[in-house]
């Protein structure tokens, strides 16, 4: 019943695909989501190129389906990840954290489906021009690095001025969530915040526990001040981050504050002084489960949430 173009061009099953989140989405998540029938991600992130060789090798390994690797741009070591992507004949790249047109014909020469977060309709329409093959167009609502516009607005505004596909993401975690995105025009989403609370994923259990439990409000937004504004969990660091912020406390102390808080609250469970990177849909996610649940279960849900629909109009 979903089967839409996002499916055609990354050989998918199911037009979802899993966020590439650094120190997250490892090899372990990203075969469990593209063995699932979605497109699993390994993130890059600020990781030197032989820990993601490392990454991608053990996830050939382990399956025959398509994959992703995301790369931030703004890492240093970003033109080498490049490089090895077109080496390990890598299926799919997302980017985010710039403009990847100046390695746009290195992908294509090598085979590779090119998928660009986008936070505005101008950078979309700019993409779409150098050869993006889809659009991964995020909101607000999502975790870590976000942008200023909603899902909800911003999707529909970058479906009608593009012809590629469009992926939505932030905000989604549930088959009603899905099924919206679908109905503003998107081919498909990428879920992040539902994935890190998953069986196979490799964050600190209390990292996927402080989501769990947390409310609607919780997911909150640090650093708007310096330009670069993150959503996450409320917890000790990010009301002592704010509290710097407000104070006026000079961007290099604030940069030198943060260094290094994702990987304590990942790796080491810290939920009180690490970063808790996390959207606000954290407020709906009750449990942890396996990747193909997670898939399957939004499938169902959005079928049912589609014959409720047909119900509706059939009167009945």
């Amino acid at each position: 019943m979903f089967n839409t173009k996002i499916c055609d061009i990354l050989d998918i099953e199911c037009p979802i695909i899993q966020g590439g989140m650094a120190w997250v989405a490892t090899h372990e998540l990203a075969q469990a989501v593209s063995n699932a029938g979605g497109l699993g991600v390994i993130a890059a992130g600020a990781a030197p190129v032989e820990v993601v060789r490392d990454e991608i090798k053990k996830l050939k390994k382990n399956t025959d389906k398509p994959f992703g690797v995301n790369i931030m741009l703004m890492s240093p070591f970003a033109e080498d990840i490049v490089e090895l992507v077109c080496e390990e004949k890598v299926p799919v790249v997302t980017t985010g954290a710039g403009n990847p047109g100046k390695y746009m014909d290195k992908f294509k020469s090598n085979g590779i489906k090119v998928v660009p977060i986008v936070p505005s309709v101008a950078l979309a329409k700019r993409l779409e021009r150098q050869g993006a093959d889809a659009l991964i167009v995020e909101g607000t609502e999502a975790g870590g690095h976000i942008g200023e516009l909603t899902t909800m607005s911003l999707v529909p505004q970058v479906v009608d001025v593009v012809d590629i596909p469009v992926i939505a993401a932030g905000g989604i975690a549930d088959g009603r969530g899905f099924l919206a995105a679908l109905s503003l025009g998107a081919e498909g989403i990428q879920m992040g915040t539902r994935f890190v609370c998953s069986t196979e994923c490799i964050a600190h259990d209390n990292y996927k526990r402080k989501i769990v439990k947390a409310k609607d409000r919780d997911a909150i937004v640090t650093g708007r001040s310096t330009g670069y504004p993150v959503r996450v969990i409320k917890n000790r660091f990010s009301k002592e981050y704010i509290k710097l912020e407000k104070e006026e406390v000079p961007f290099e102390e604030l940069e030198e504050l943060g260094a290094g808080r994702l990987r304590l609250a990942v790796k080491e469970g810290d939920i009180d002084n690490g970063s808790l990177m996390a959207g606000q849909i954290s407020g709906m996610i009750k449990d942890i489960k396996s990747c193909e649940e997670i898939i399957n279960d939004i499938i169902k849900d959005a079928e049912k949430e589609l014959n409720k629909l047909y119900s509706f109009k059939r009167g009945e």
